[in-house]
């Protein structure tokens, strides 16, 4: 019997969900937006409200809308409250990433709105369609590119000065946003462009790595192998491949593949499989410790070694979208040792998850200090419940 079966595992889940997000309600910020918290449940100084992390605490929120968790209907209405409210750009439109502070306009931040818009339409927040139609508006006019079937990277603060350089990162939260749009309209056109953006970068690119994923590109869509080699610990854009982003395009293929709106080539499932082999059978345990490593070069050898906690939800996720997808064996062993690491080094006596790892394995913070977000630990809880 495969975990996802068994009651006992899935009370687990529904508890660790609760844990979860019962400890964001302490990041809510009466101002709007949310703190990003320390280990302790209290704010991290000096910290403003960054775009995409409201828009994934809505996201995350909703799924415990959906799974009748105490709680999540507050952080939801926070969270779409700050969206029309402390994050809107009422002047240029769009959406401000650090309220407070100009920055450019980030389509990785921007599709993020997309998602958790069609979260919360998927649970009946009254707020939800307003905001996807701007949503909506704001891709067809500023970010989706149709001579390429890509989406830009990013603008300056009145949508000048359009980037020149591609990135898979945006584009692949813009492929998990589409998903979700598409899914909460019925419009095909979400879905069609999601398998779009997934070809050029998975079927040829990623295909033609070996399966390891080049995530930086110039505006035609050449691909910058060297980019940031001097900057391994970058948050969005570091040198090399990244494993975590491998398992989650994979889960966004099998998405895909499941989805009525479109055809489903038979490239998606070989795909998600290579994908996963290559990231966990591939990259597990590189350097001699326990886990994945952050980033590897072209050579598939350790550049950035630390261990965060993302990579190894989203490996959980996959793994547990393909048993169910294939009912292979394999990916049943990878879902339970994924949470048997996890359950070791990552999930705390509370419950509430180490956002990284220093090489003693224990809590470190050189990427992201503190705990400044649920949702990739909030999906490794509520996706297997819905798988």
């Amino acid at each position: 019997m495969t975990w996802l079966d068994t009651p006992t595992h899935r009370e687990w889940l529904g508890r660790g969900l609760t844990d979860v997000l019962t400890f964001a309600l302490r990041s809510i910020r009466p101002e709007g937006g949310f703190h990003h918290l320390g280990a302790d449940g209290s704010p991290l100084p000096g910290r403003r409200p960054l775009l995409f992390l409201t828009a994934r605490m809505a996201y995350s929120a909703s799924a415990g809308v959906r799974h009748g968790i105490p709680g999540s209907g507050d952080l939801l209405d926070h969270a779409m409250a700050s969206l029309t409210g402390l994050h809107a750009d009422t002047v240029n439109g769009g959406w401000l990433t650090e309220p407070g502070v100009e920055t450019r306009k980030s389509t990785y931040d921007h599709v993020h709105v997309g998602l958790a818009a069609s979260a919360a339409l998927g649970v009946g927040h009254p707020s939800a369609a307003t905001l996807l139609e701007q949503v909506v508006d704001v891709v067809d006019t500023r970010l989706w590119d149709p001579a390429t079937e890509t989406l830009q990277e990013s603008f300056a603060a009145d949508w000048s000065d359009p980037e020149d350089y591609r990135g898979a990162n945006a584009n692949m939260h813009g492929t998990e946003a589409f998903l979700a749009m598409g899914t909460a309209t019925g419009d095909a056109v979400w879905h069609r462009r999601a398998l779009a953006m997934a070809e050029r970068l998975i079927d040829r690119s990623a295909r033609e790595n070996g399966w390891l994923l080049p995530e930086h590109y110039t505006a035609g869509w050449e691909v910058l192998p060297e980019y940031n080699r001097d900057e391994p610990m970058h948050p969005f854009r570091p040198y090399g491949a990244t494993f975590g982003h491998s398992l989650e395009w994979a889960r966004f293929l099998l998405q895909l593949e499941a989805s009525p709106l479109v055809g489903s080539p038979a490239w998606l499932l070989e795909a998600a499989d290579a994908l996963g082999r290559r990231a966990l059978d591939g990259g597990w345990a590189l350097d001699g410790r326990p886990g994945l490593v952050y980033t590897v070069d072209w050579d598939g050898r350790p550049v950035a070694d630390v261990r965060l906690h993302w990579p190894v939800c989203e490996g959980i996720q996959l793994s547990a979208s393909l048993v169910r997808r294939t009912g292979d064996e394999h990916w049943e062993s990878w879902y339970r040792r994924l949470w048997d690491h996890a359950a070791r080094y990552f999930v705390d006596e509370r419950g509430t998850w180490r956002n990284e790892l220093d090489e003693t394995m224990a809590e470190g913070g050189q990427i992201w200090p503190g705990r400044p977000d649920v949702y990739h630990c909030g999906g490794a809880l509520a996706g297997p419940l819905e798988a």
